[in-house]
């Protein structure tokens, strides 16, 4: 029969539906508003009405990124002043020859940008991940009759069928809901699926408290359902969050700002030398212009440190060897020094900090408070009476309770490698382990007590109840549900000594304490049947029940992130709670973990509430963010940073990508998480753990000290060969050492020693610093001090020994052949002492080294000794053999240069640690 056509809504109707779906109240709406807003009905729409909506609301498909040019995205990483830095190195070594040089350089810059290119993810693969939320398939209702049609061909207005294991194709109101329960874990990071009913609820309501709409992408873990599709595509909620991801700017790491502001004074400082000497060289010292060039190739090739952004890309990479090690997966590889600078950690709840795992932490008896413990689903933990260990098989009250939660049960427990895994409700898999751990066993509580009937749960009635009995005893209802259903059908409460007068008021206060605790409450109650009784109704159970008791269930935390969260606060680095789930649990949960000694917390109704200037404050004040959107979650990481915190924000969720992208690191978990949360984030967690964190923190600042020692090494040798260059220039004197050579030092040197630096580990105190402040300069001024300190002395070295071995009679060539000696021994002993920045450096370990110093000390003396000895590299390099008491004296020169450097390290260090102790204690 053909729909009637369509009615026109009147212009008050059209507003109101304008309104409506601008605030997206739809799910405090009656069923019967809803399906008149948008002009369906019961039995749906007609074909012709839908290709009609299709053609005007469009595919119900997620935005799609706009392609991009893969060679431009190629090419951009190749726009960076430093990378201009090189390439003009390179373009310079060719100029004077040295062709090798050259291809190593531009290898450097080329290696530099393919890493980029490759490891650096975009945020169209967060969108096509997200593309895998939405079913392909739909079904629904069109004139009265079921289809299955493709999810794109959902409109406004289609009436859905629900069953479990479906994934809602779009934003549904529903219409009817039979034991309908849904799993919005990627939207609102619940812990347990939601119990979904038709009721509509407060137009405020946060999203994880919309019980009459299921949202696209959500997993229907059970029951069935009928709703009316209100929003498709972007307009859904799951739709928003994809548009936030694009939307979202991703941070430069505070590494990258540092290199660029590095490169610009670096060009800045070497174009001015170069004009100036090239100046001096033609109009004072008369040196023809292809002199004069020469010179300033020479210092160019000396003052640009062309090995360091090939050797600070293989300290990072080592870096995340390292982190792969501790199940830290690095997807983008600058994130490996930001994570040395965090200093607060958003975290999500459920998965990260918890255990994802419901656990039976308390049950309430007439007996007393009984304290279960344990770890999530295991089987295995011993049960408190008043903090008393007690014998659960001795108590009767406690074995009748676990008795009904082992009948009045559908799910199952088993173990298996990855740990113990329930198939089934995790509220009722928390009640097996409840069981077990009360030394019973579900299969032999089930043959003993076989069921013989059961009211399934429905959101209706809000309790479950079974009929269970056997050969030769009277059948027994046991009902397990809401506490505030169950309670009012009881009249009894079960004692030591038999059912005792139930007193409600208090029971209640025992419901109000349990779920202020953050614990989520199930009631169990039993009724002893007639015999022979073999089927049970609504009306057996309605009234003269006996409580068996309360039991809070919670979500428990790990006991690693417990020493995690503690290790944070000795490192000065802050954690932050932000979830989707109730406030009451995520304060418990804080409080357990030791985030604050009283967190406060807010929900999202509390933060739509404030200022901007407002929320900014409660941001850095606030510990836990509850009941929050993507939206609070964005807007929380961008005010985190405003006062220059360098964030890390956790999560698994779709709900939380937009977050992750947004942050200086972002985090995803690897085992539970959604491929839209692993593809905003720089770093991956395989094993889930929150502790994992702590150790990829620790590692971020190891290897941003070693960056800070490769830097300090590098540029002090830089500066003392352009120092050289530009000294004699000056004083018109013979050049010490050549262009060539500086090539050889530098092409030599860089890799063999600095590279070396990339391997140490970890000093003392590393995790008992404050976080580096991300506004923290990269040539602070001690670094700058020591730059001129240990160049000059470089210096010094080089003109000495010139002097003296030109004083001696011995030849130019053989005098700069002992100044380049001389340089690389300075550098070698300069890099003993560098390997300590927060202590001395001569001790039995400093002396030793690791098996990398030791390495490349070992090929810099083989070159050099090449350098010096062989014939070819002689005739290439202008190099003369050394007599052995003068190299002797070289070495000497590198023992006087870390003897000077060392003595200098431990007069700043006492100066330091007084101008840090109070004059009271001086």
């Amino acid at each position: 029969m053909p729909q009637s056509p369509p009615k026109i809504p009147s212009p008050a109707q059209a507003n109101r539906a304008a309104a409506l779906r601008q605030d997206e109240a739809w799910h405090a709406l009656e069923v019967q508003a809803v399906l008149d807003l948008l002009d369906t009905a019961a039995d749906g729409l007609s074909e012709t009405e839908a290709a009609r909506r299709l053609d005007t609301h469009g595919p119900n498909a997620l935005p799609r990124g706009k392609g991009r040019n893969r060679l431009l995205a190629f090419l951009r990483h190749f726009h960076n002043l430093l990378i201009y830095v090189l390439i003009a190195a390179g373009l310079l070594a060719a100029m004077i020859g040295h062709l090798t040089d050259a291809v190593v350089i531009f290898a450097v810059v080329l290696a530099n940008a393919l890493i980029g290119y490759i490891q650096e993810g975009r945020a169209e693969k967060s969108l096509e991940a997200i593309q895998g939320m939405i079913e392909p398939h739909a079904s629904v209702i069109r004139g009265g009759a079921r289809l299955t049609v493709t999810a794109d061909e959902v409109v406004p207005g289609d009436v859905v069928l629900l069953e479990a294991g479906d994934r809602a194709p779009a934003d549904v109101r529903l219409i009817k809901a039979r034991n309908l329960r849904m799993d919005e874990a990627l939207l609102t990071g619940e812990s347990v699926p939601a119990d979904k009913a038709v009721a509509p609820v407060a137009p405020d309501a946060a999203l994880g408290d919309r019980f009459s709409m299921a949202f696209s992408g959500a997993f229907v873990a059970a029951g069935q359902g009928v709703g009316v599709v209100t929003a498709t595509g972007a307009d859904t909620e799951l739709g928003k969050i994809s548009t936030l991801i694009g939307a979202v700017e991703r941070l430069t790491t505070p590494l990258v700002r540092q290199m660029n502001r590095f490169a610009q004074q670096v060009t800045i400082a070497v174009l001015a030398a170069s004009t100036l000497v090239f100046a001096f060289a033609h109009l004072v010292r008369g040196y023809s212009i292809s002199e004069a060039f020469m010179v300033v190739v020479g210092l160019a090739v000396a003052a640009i440190p062309e090995g360091l952004p090939a050797v600070m890309t293989i300290t990072l990479a080592i870096g995340v060897q390292r982190m792969a090690q501790r199940n830290a997966i690095i997807r983008r590889l600058p994130a490996v020094e930001t994570l040395g600078s965090v200093s607060v950690i958003c975290s999500d709840k459920t998965g990260t900090l918890t255990r994802n795992e419901m656990m039976v932490s308390k049950v309430v008896a007439a007996s007393g408070v009984y304290q279960v413990e344990g770890s999530g689903y295991a089987p295995t933990g011993a049960i408190r009476l008043d903090g008393a260990e007690i014998d659960p098989g001795a108590d009767p009250v406690l074995q009748e309770l676990a008795r009904g939660a082992l009948l009045c049960n559908d799910a199952r427990l088993s173990q298996t490698e990855a740990g113990w895994r329930v198939d089934g409700d995790p509220m009722e898999g928390a009640l097996i382990s409840l069981g077990r751990k009360a030394g019973q066993d579900p299969a032999a509580a089930l043959t003993t007590w076989p069921r013989l009937d059961e009211i399934p749960f429905e959101t209706r009635h809000r309790y479950m109840a079974t009929l269970n009995g056997g050969e030769g005893r009277p059948p027994v209802a046991y009902v397990k549900g809401a506490p505030e259903q169950v309670l009012e059908m009881c009249a009894t409460v079960a004692g030591a000594n038999g059912p005792e007068p139930l007193d409600l008021p208090h029971w209640r206060t025992q419901v109000e304490d349990l779920a202020a605790g953050g614990q989520r409450v199930l009631a169990l109650a039993r009724r002893e049947m007639p015999q022979g009784c073999g089927d049970v109704s609504a009306a057996d159970v309605a009234a003269n029940l006996t409580l068996l008791g309360l039991v809070g269930l919670i979500d428990p935390p790990r006991p690693e992130a417990m020493a995690a969260v503690a290790e944070c606060r000795a490192a000065g680095v802050r954690v932050k709670m932000i979830t989707g789930d109730h406030v009451a649990t995520a304060r418990a949960i804080a409080m357990q973990l030791g985030l604050d000694e009283v967190p406060r917390a807010l929900t999202g109704q509390d933060l739509d509430g404030l200022s901007e200037d407002d929320f900014h404050r409660e941001a850095q004040a606030a510990t836990v963010f509850a009941r929050t959107t993507p939206e609070h979650k964005l807007r929380l990481v961008s005010a985190l940073q405003a006062d220059g915190s360098v964030i890390a924000m956790t999560g698994d969720g779709v709900n939380d990508a937009p977050a992750l992208k947004r942050a200086d690191v972002g985090v995803a978990m690897g085992g539970k998480g959604t491929e839209a949360a692993k593809e905003a984030s720089e770093m991956v967690l395989a094993d889930d753990n929150f502790a994992s964190i702590v150790a990829a923190v620790r590692e971020g600042r190891t290897v941003y000290d070693n960056l800070t020692k490769v830097i300090t090494w590098t540029l002090p040798t830089n500066g003392g060969e352009a120092l050289t260059i530009m000294l004699a220039l000056l004083l018109g004197l013979t050049m010490p050492v050549t262009p060539v050579q500086i090539l050889w030092i530098n092409m030599i040197t860089a890799v063999a020693l600095g590279l070396t630096l990339a391997f140490e580990p970890p000093e003392s105190g590393v995790m008992r610093r404050p976080p580096r402040p991300a506004h923290q300069r990269l040539l602070s001024g001690r670094l700058l001090w020591r730059i001129a300190f240990v160049s000059v002395l470089m210096v010094a070295g080089a003109f000495g020994v010139f002097a003296w071995a030109v004083g001696k009679g011995l030849s130019v060539e053989t005098a700069r052949t002992m100044v380049v000696n001389s340089l690389v021994v300075m550098e070698i002993f300069y890099l003993f002492s560098i390997r300590y920045v927060h202590g001395a450096s001569l001790t039995w370990q400093g002396v030793l080294g690791t098996p990398a110093v030791l390495m490349g000390v070992g090929f810099v003396v083989v070159a050099q000794l090449a350098f010096t000895y062989v014939p070819l590299l002689q005739t290439v390099f202008g190099t003369a053999p050394v007599a052995l008491a003068d190299g002797l004296v070289i070495i000497g020169l590198g023992v006087v240069l870390l003897l000077v450097v060392e003595a200098e390290k431990l007069i700043h260090r006492q100066l330091s640690q007084s101008m840090s102790t109070p004059a009271i204690a001086r």
